[in-house]
């Protein structure tokens, strides 16, 4: 079996998970692995990557917009502030993963976030992986969890946050650049090198 980079349509190498569906390909060209250092865009992957847990991350992206929507754009003040009546529009909005635990995460995560004196960034860009880690090959090379996932999720446990753990947070590592886990090969890789 070949894990390491597939051709897309456009005849680009890419990460193999990215050339299945169309919304796989734009995430992967223009998002995924870009760093993002504001709080707003971190605390949106964080949840993002919570609601994923045990579901298609194409579910996800295919969800996004209303998931922005029904979250306020993500915004840790908003979302901090939402009460009962909130969590009951959220639990009845088919537009979203409507799984209670998970949106109670975001609104704890939201107000854990909102109580961190230096922002949500400075936490989570501080677990930032070596750059000098081996360029993963194949999809073989990429782990699902590290040091640095496995730390970040004490941290942010620590301070309050839930449903994150070093699974998801290594997720997040990715998806915000902390780590580039774009294969050798793959046409996207150089872009963030640079």
């Amino acid at each position: 079996m070949n894990d390491g980079v597939l051709l897309g349509a456009d005849g680009r190498p890419r990460c193999p998970w990215s050339v299945a569906a169309a919304d796989y390909v734009e995430y992967h060209d223009v998002e995924w692995g870009r760093p993002i250092r504001d709080d707003s865009g971190l605390f949106e992957r964080l949840t993002l990557e919570g609601f994923q847990s045990g579901l298609s991350w194409l579910t996800i992206l295919r969800k996004r917009e209303s998931f922005r929507a029904a979250f306020a754009g993500f915004d840790i003040a908003a979302v901090a502030a939402f009460g009962a009546l909130d969590r009951e529009r959220l639990l009845a909005d088919a537009s979203i993963v409507r799984n209670r635990a998970k949106v109670d995460a975001a609104i704890a995560n939201a107000r854990a976030a909102l109580a961190l004196s230096d922002g949500l960034s400075s936490l989570i860009w501080r677990f930032a992986s070596d750059s000098d880690a081996p360029v993963p090959v194949s999809s073989a090379d990429i782990p699902t969890q590290t040091l640095e996932s496995k730390a970040l999720t004490k941290e942010l446990k620590g301070r309050g946050f839930v449903f994150v753990g070093p699974t998801t947070a290594y997720a997040l590592m990715q998806a915000a650049g902390l780590v580039n886990d774009h294969l050798r090969d793959c046409w996207a890789r150089d872009p963030i090198s640079a």
